[in-house]
């Protein structure tokens, strides 16, 4: 029923006799976005480095008005641009039109840690544009987790430092691939190497790599293997993006119809390889190697008919496969072989052009660097016409800009190492006529593993190319002769073997002993290094300085030879590492004894105590001219990689220490520790040690560490537990704050599922603190795994990171003596990451 006013009651109405109709004003909704390194995302939290800014930015955009508290907000902009120096709440009020009020909440955490800066170090093996939104980025590393490119800063924003201890073989990224139709949403499977296990893990964001959901997967996969270039082996359905397939090393080729939840094998294959049969292929299996759609249509939500996978040489035996190319019409239900130009060969990389042609690259092997043969061919579904072939370098990488007979075809020529040889090969026509754009150009030339390479789906001018030590990109590709440039700015992928700080005061900041790229010395952490006692391809196993004069410095690792082969060597520097020689001899066992284990320290100059894997220590007196054994036992294990851990008495030079871990968690033989009062000469069992019963566990899981400002205040993480001594080793106390994770169903000797004290390090102490030095240990306290930090000589203890700063775990780590609350961490090939 209608309620009709006559006029007698509209004039009332409008005379103000009568109260007015009530509306009702309900309030709008506050969608929340922030922005953090150029990046917008719909999200009510983020963390940012210190000194760094954010962009608070709710919408709706238009209509009513705003007001602000917290976080240093002021005014009535929607937007608001923040710079906090710690962890804050900003909220911000939206009255609508009507005058009904909401209210949202930003919570903003300030991160402390920071990159020292490198640049690259590693492969790359995978580069992932999105193919709708500009300049959305993705890199994959095979150690060192994933990156997302900021477009606004030119450098690569980590995506896998949340990660937790227990994650840690996640780092090794397989595959990403993203949601066509929503530019927030990727996809990433990770797992380092292949076994019949299934390990996997796909990890799925909902704002560009920010945060992830993990979901085990039935298979495993292989980020660090050979072959870890080819694919994308991870393929979202573009009209329908609920639908993934994943291409498997080990178990044929996969189907998810629920956004990657749930995965069933399709029918190509019901092949799962045992572990024999891995085995037997030397554990390098390649498996099926791609999906690749016959559609380019985005969205809609039918389902994509017709595609095509490759599969490898092996798979092709192991299954008894006809062809290394199949086709599928109903969408992966039923297969059938198609004949393909070549056989017995990998299949790297295939592009599907926006005409419907394909590019498919046959190389010989899986890679990185095969070295070919290798043939391009186009395939018009019917037909293979060849466009390209080498003998002296493989097809690694392959992208296709534009279709028909303007088609820019770019390869990356992998496995070609001397000058002359080509590199990237272009052609602007379809494959009628090539030529060289990298090697003999201007800028950085980058060989061997150009085992993916990708044409700007924006920038046609744009190229960019992975290689051993991390991506270089040209921005003129249709110049006579392109600049390349390297594009690693953020991208940090050395593998950390030892850290040590100096003495405040030294003219230098850090030692950084690392895979493949050997021993650094930082004056500078925002700049990269270049002191180096051996700039060619080495490993950096340890380095050490002399306490009193910080100018001398001795460092010894590896030279990595092209047969996988490996020498010791043994470099000193008497000027804090601008010049260097090399030590005239070297001690027993280090020649052939070369594993990260080999550590050495330096009590005074031209002293140093040197202590090679699965030998006795040895001493010098001479820098090195002559070496002589200490009366040391031999290392409790020597069938695994194993060594004593030598620490020198920083306020007594002539106290050095040796901890014998054990060597592993199945010996059963007590960890114990030595002392030594002559300069690490002649060594004394600690009974102390014994009667402390520390626990028997590998050299990376445990360690030594002596406080560098009071002579005989040592301490030890066992693995388990944490042991502190203040007479140089007489005596030990166990502390309680630390206790290991076991897991579920683990035996004794397996160890445990996560160490409860792994690395202890001391540096500058707290101001005002009563303590000496400042004591930092990763381990579990209270249930939680971390760097732990201790301000009271062990008292109590503080969490130093936080669950967005895990790396997957830490291998090693050094206290910074000049600066209070400064570590520097590594051992996750994620670099050397540093607290501010």
């Amino acid at each position: 029923m209608r309620l009709k006013l006559g006029p007698l009651m509209l004039a009332l109405a409008a005379s103000g006799a009568l109260p007015a109709i009530a509306q009702t004003c309900t309030p709008t909704a506050i969608t929340p976005y922030i922005n953090v390194n150029g990046t917008w995302t719909q999200t009510s939290s983020a963390t940012i480095k210190t000194g760094a800014s954010a962009i608070l930015g709710p919408q709706p955009t238009s209509g009513g008005s705003w007001s602000w508290s917290g976080c240093g907000t002021v005014g009535a902009s929607r937007e608001q641009t923040i710079s906090p120096a710690g962890a804050c709440t900003a909220t911000a009020t939206y009255t609508n039109s009507c005058g009904a009020k909401s209210t949202q909440a930003f919570n903003i955490g300030v991160g402390i840690w920071a990159n020292v800066k490198w640049g690259g170090g590693g492969y790359v093996p995978g580069l992932i544009f999105h193919p709708k939104t500009q300049d959305v980025l993705y890199a994959r590393t095979d150690v060192g987790g994933a990156y997302r490119w900021n477009v606004g800063t030119s450098s690569w924003i980590p995506l896998s430092d949340g990660l937790g201890v227990t994650e840690g073989q996640y780092r090794g990224v397989e595959s990403i691939a993203v949601d066509p139709t929503n530019d927030q949403r990727v996809y990433m499977v990770a797992d380092m190497s292949i076994s019949a296990n299934p390990t996997a893990k796909l990890y799925i964001s909902n704002n560009r790599g920010n945060s992830w959901t993990s979901v085990n997967l039935p298979f495993s996969a292989g980020g660090n293997n050979n072959g870890r270039a080819i694919g994308e082996r991870l393929a979202v359905d573009p009209t329908n993006p609920t639908i993934l397939f994943y291409a498997s090393r080990t178990a044929g080729l996969w189907k998810s119809s629920d956004s990657g939840q749930t995965w069933s094998q399709t029918s190509l294959s019901s092949t799962v390889l045992t572990q024999t049969q891995i085995n037997n292929l030397g554990g390098q299996v390649m498996g099926v190697e791609q999906l690749i759609f016959d559609n380019s249509n985005v969205g809609g939500g039918a389902t994509t008919w017709i595609m095509y996978a490759t599969i490898a040489p092996d798979y092709v035996t192991a299954a008894s496969l006809s062809s290394n190319l199949y086709k599928s019409v109903n969408g992966g239900a039923t297969w059938t072989p198609v004949t393909t130009p070549v056989s017995g060969y990998h299949v790297p990389h295939t592009v599907r052009a926006a005409d419907g042609m394909y590019y498919f690259a046959f190389t010989q092997g899986a890679g990185p660097g095969d070295s070919g043969p290798a043939r391009l061919y186009k395939f018009d579904g019917s037909n293979w016409t060849l466009l390209k072939s080498s003998d002296s370098g493989g097809f690694g990488g392959l992208s296709v800009y534009g279709s028909g007979s303007t088609a820019r075809i770019a390869v990356g020529v992998s496995g070609a190492w001397n000058a002359g040889q080509q590199l990237v090969q272009l052609s602007d026509d379809g494959g009628r006529n090539w030529r060289e754009i990298e090697d003999g150009t201007p800028g950085v030339t980058a060989r061997g593993w150009v085992d993916d390479l990708e044409i700007d789906p924006f920038n046609r001018d744009r190229i960019l190319h992975v290689h051993g030590g991390g991506i270089i990109e040209t921005r003129n590709a249709s110049a006579s002769a392109p600049t390349w440039s390297s594009a690693v700015n953020g991208l940090e992928e050395t593998c950390t073997l030892s850290l040590k700080a100096p003495p405040a005061g030294a003219s230098y900041t850090l030692l950084n002993s690392s895979g493949d790229v050997g021993t650094w010395i930082y004056t500078n952490l925002s700049t990269a290094p270049t002191l180096s006692p051996y700039k060619s391809w080495s490993n950096g196993n340890s380095a050490d300085m002399a306490w009193s004069d910080p100018t001398y410095i001795v460092a010894n690792g590896r030279i990595n030879n092209p047969d996988g082969s490996a020498l010791g060597i043994g470099h000193w520097s008497g000027n804090s590492g601008q010049t260097w020689a090399s030590l005239s001899t070297l001690p027993a066992g280090a020649t052939s004894n070369t594993g990260a284990e080999s550590n050495l320290v330096v009590t005074a100059r031209n002293n140093v105590v040197w202590a090679p894997g699965n030998t006795i220590p040895s001493y010098t007196t001479n820098n090195g001219a002559s070496w002589t054994a200490t009366n040391l036992p031999a290392p409790t294990q020597t069938s695994i990689p194993s060594s004593y851990r030598l620490v020198a008495d920083r306020k007594n030079p002539n106290k050095v220490y040796a901890y014998d871990s054990g060597g592993a968690w199945w010996t059963y033989k007590q960890a114990k520790v030595y002392v030594s009062t002559d300069g690490g000469h002649n060594f004394t069992l600690s009974q102390g040690s014994v009667n402390a019963n520390m626990r028997f566990a590998p050299f990376g899981a445990s360690s030594m560490a002596v406080n560098p400002y009071v002579e005989g205040d040592l301490w030890v993480a066992d693995g388990l537990a944490l042991y502190h001594s203040v007479d140089s080793g007489a005596s030990w106390t166990k502390l309680s704050a630390f206790a290991p994770n076991w897991g579920t169903g683990r035996n004794d000797w397996d160890g445990p599922l996560v160490a409860g004290a792994s690395i202890v390090t001391l540096g500058k102490p707290k101001p005002g603190s009563t303590a000496t030095a400042a004591v930092y240990v990763v381990g579990i306290n209270n249930g939680v795994w971390g760097i732990w930090r201790s301000d009271d000589g062990g008292s109590t203890w503080v969490r130093h990171n936080d669950d967005a700063h895990q790396w997957g775990g830490v291998g090693v780590m050094t206290a910074d003596q000049a600066t209070y609350g400064r570590v520097y961490v590594g051992g996750s090939c994620r670099g050397v990451n540093y607290s501010n």
